[in-house]
């Protein structure tokens, strides 16, 4: 029998891999993980939802205090200024001390930190620099980057990925975001509300791919709203940047007559990609599909026995949560228990101003597999967002019409991201409208919102 340096090796210390890591070494199985970053939390803690969260925060405050908006609340502060560093610096410390906690916890769990990039060198051998190590099992976690546009030149000064996004040293005059996705909506929230001029050019005829229909229009009228300026069904055929400006050419999707946008800073964020350069996966017995992916089955195994993969490298929604999930679930399976992740219940989030969330089916999909019923209630006639001034959204119950059970639940609310945990755990219970309607919910609260939205499936709410 093969001697074995770790029963569990993990590729990468994203939400993923460092959960992975941390749970198979509770489990008792002597455990690393390998990162090449200086410190651990992958993408989302780094450059990616933390770190967004935190200027996406601030800038909300920022606009609340400029805006008037507290001084209706009887709220005078005076002048208010843009202290750009501070809000960055703020940023950085939150990033910092997320990391340290996850090697605090690495230590705490005695998870050993193997520093450089993996390749395969066998079915159960990776390299790291001039270091080779066995294990009886290898778990792909090494994530995502971001998908680049054919043509456009990323130089993170004028031409930005969603990282450089993040790093921008003065507030752009006018900023074109290329791609109306979650990430490039966000980041473009950021900088709209703290003076930006914001453009989003996307190729659809909608923003949000893959939300609820309703959801997506919805989105876009209160987008445009806020002050950002919509081109959808465009496409992004050329950037040039010549004296710290750039030069966008667009034209219809479709064909036609092209035109010029001239722009301070350009964000291109069209979708990202899964990270499998360098692995050397043939090296292991596995190849990636069309998308890029490695395939795995209900338990995260790969073709190749004793090799998982979780998380975006794997088929799924590319969402830290899931990745999350997936972590402890390939640890529970590797231990011998049994891990699941039911991916028909996974939320999804965007984290502007008011949230956008969603779980289960759309709308289009439900209606595709049967008959349903729909309630729906706004925010507007809800007590809680009424006195908070928040009274943009809704929510949206789908319920099958035959078994009432809930399908789908779809929302915009100025907290929708937690609101709608609650929807997740009701579907994972496999509830009907009707439980969600008689569950007692405290008042007023947001939530409320939830509650009657269900009843609305019958075409009883309350208070509408």
């Amino acid at each position: 029998m093969a001697d074995y340096d770790y029963d569990v090796l993990v590729i990468g210390a994203g939400p993923g891999g460092y959960v992975a890591a941390i749970r198979a070494a509770q489990l008792g199985l002597r455990t690393a993980c390998v990162e090449s970053r200086e410190t651990l939390g992958g993408t989302c803690l780094n450059v990616g939802c933390i770190p967004s969260k935190a200027l996406l925060h601030a800038s909300e405050l920022y606009e609340e205090a400029a805006s008037g908006k507290l001084a209706k609340l009887g709220i005078n502060t005076g002048a208010v200024s843009l202290d750009l560093t501070a809000m960055h610096g703020q940023r950085t410390e939150a990033v910092k001390g997320l990391t340290a906690g996850i090697a605090f916890l690495f230590k705490k769990n005695k998870v050993e930190w193997l520093k450089g990039h993996a390749a395969f060198a066998g079915t159960d051998t990776v390299t790291i620099g001039d270091r080779t190590v066995k294990a009886k099992n290898i778990v792909i976690a090494t994530g995502s980057s971001v998908t680049p546009l054919p043509g456009v030149e990323v130089d993170q000064k004028v031409v930005v990925d969603s990282t450089g996004a993040l790093e921008l040293g003065k507030v752009p005059g006018h900023l074109v975001v290329i791609g109306g996705g979650v990430i490039g909506l966000e980041l473009g929230s950021v900088w709209r509300r703290v003076g930006a001029k914001v453009t989003v050019v996307e190729f659809l005829d909608q923003l949000l791919p893959g939300m609820d229909g309703e959801v997506r229009k919805e989105a876009g009228r209160l987008f445009k709203k806020q002050g950002m300026e919509l081109k959808l069904s465009t496409k992004v055929t050329g950037v040039q940047v010549k004296g710290g400006k750039a030069t966008l050419t667009v034209e219809p999707a479709q064909g036609g007559a092209s035109e010029t946008i001239e722009a301070d800073a350009v964000l291109v964020s069209i979708g990202r990609r899964p990270n499998t350069d360098g692995l050397e996966l043939a090296a292991a017995g596995l190849a990636t599909n069309q998308r890029g992916q490695i395939e795995v089955d209900h338990q995260f195994r790969t073709a190749t026995p004793g090799i998982w993969a979780i998380g975006d490298v794997a088929p799924g929604p590319m969402l830290a949560h899931k990745a999350e999930d997936e972590g402890i679930a390939v640890a529970e399976n590797i231990a011998g228990l049994t891990g699941i992740v039911n991916h028909d219940v996974i939320p999804s989030v965007v984290y502007t101003a008011p949230e956008i969330a969603g779980v289960g089916l759309t709308e289009e999909q439900a209606k595709e597999r049967g008959e349903i019923k729909v309630g729906k209630f706004p925010m507007a006639a809800n007590s809680r967002a009424k006195t908070n001034h928040e009274p943009d959204g809704w929510v949206k119950v789908i319920a099958d019409a035959r078994t009432d059970r809930v399908l789908g639940v779809w929302m915009i609310a100025s907290v929708a991201g937690t609101m709608i945990a609650q929807a997740a755990q009701a579907m994972e219970f496999g509830a009907t409208s009707e439980d969600i309607a008689y569950t007692c919910h405290a008042h007023p609260t947001h939530s409320e919102a939830v509650k009657e939205a269900a009843m609305a499936v019958t075409g009883k709410p309350i208070h509408m």
